[in-house]
């Protein structure tokens, strides 16, 4: 926060933003925006809290990077000895600006706790679909289904709690939040590479089971997607988790240093929307009903 320079939360404020945008439009291209009506006969309670799940997560992310953003232009730069133009830190900043730390930072919390009740929903559904024996089983009534609502919860409650936590030092609740946040969204990633491995033998499995070719050629389009978007979750997901461990480290010897600082910030804040922009293209599309009836109704 004090290290990162204002270009950097300039550039995720505007990925932020487009990504809003970019949700936006593929929700009217989809159907219109009926997907987000409460009374949607398409779609059940359980997609409906889903939809809004992630939807919730792109514009507390934005105003988190446009906050920071607005500050970091108006706070500037100062002239440190020894270390030369750096970022005004925070301690100079002024009142309403210091004031303005630990909301920012909850709002961040709460966005990266529903990034990873979506993330976790995925990956439990995915192992549910690859480990699926025939239509009778029951998303709902699976082990898989009760993995995700206890993640869930630890998840919304264990980052507002560990950011709280750190309330009277901006620099360890920061610190401390990036690593909560990038462990657990680490964790997920690290944990959906199997499904990726498995998935070309569910495929070979349905085409023996003679299941029509056009619903094959699209679980093979999630399979890319899916690859696309571990890819940049681990982008994602690493570089924060750097810039984290160092942050609760007695010495910082990666956020002292502004190339470095402003380098993994970049990388990870490109991987986050990226990655939430897969997300976007793949979930209206993969409907629990729809997967299950094309897999298993033949």
């Amino acid at each position: 926060m004090t290290h990162i320079t204002p270009a950097v939360y300039g550039l995720w404020a505007i990925m932020s933003v487009l990504l809003s945008a970019f949700c936006g439009y593929h929700l009217w291209h989809y159907d219109r925006f009926r997907c987000l009506r409460w009374d949607n006969p398409r779609s059940g309670v359980f997609k409906r809290f889903m939809t809004y799940t992630y939807i919730l997560s792109l514009p507390t992310l934005a105003t988190f990077a446009i906050g920071n953003a607005v500050i970091k232009y108006q706070e500037g730069f100062i002239y440190f000895p020894g270390h030369g133009i750096i970022p005004k830190p925070y301690q100079l900043w002024a009142k309403h600006h210091i004031r303005s730390i630990f909301p920012l930072m909850m709002i961040l919390s709460f966005a990266w706790a529903l990034e990873m009740i979506t993330h976790l929903e995925e990956l439990c559904f995915w192992l549910f679909l690859t480990n699926i024996r025939s239509a009778q089983q029951d998303w709902f009534r699976s082990k898989f289904f009760y993995i995700w609502m206890i993640g869930s919860v630890c998840a919304i409650t264990y980052m507002p709690v560990i950011t709280a936590l750190g309330r009277d030092d901006p620099l360890k609740c920061e610190a401390w939040t990036f690593l909560a946040g990038s462990l657990g969204s680490l964790t997920l990633t690290i944990l959906f590479i199997p499904v990726l491995f498995i998935f070309p033998n569910f495929l070979r499995n349905l085409e023996t089971q003679g299941v029509d070719q056009a619903t094959v050629v699209r679980l093979t389009g999630f399979q890319e997607l899916n690859r696309a978007r571990v890819v940049f979750r681990l982008m994602f997901t690493s570089t924060f988790l750097i810039l984290g461990v160092d942050g609760v480290r007695p010495h910082h010897h990666v956020n002292e240093s502004m190339f470095w600082t402003d380098f993994l910030a970049m990388v990870g804040s490109f991987g986050c929307c990226i990655s939430s922009a897969l997300t976007l293209v793949v979930r209206p599309q993969s409907s629990w009903v729809a997967i299950l009836f094309h897999c298993l109704s033949l």
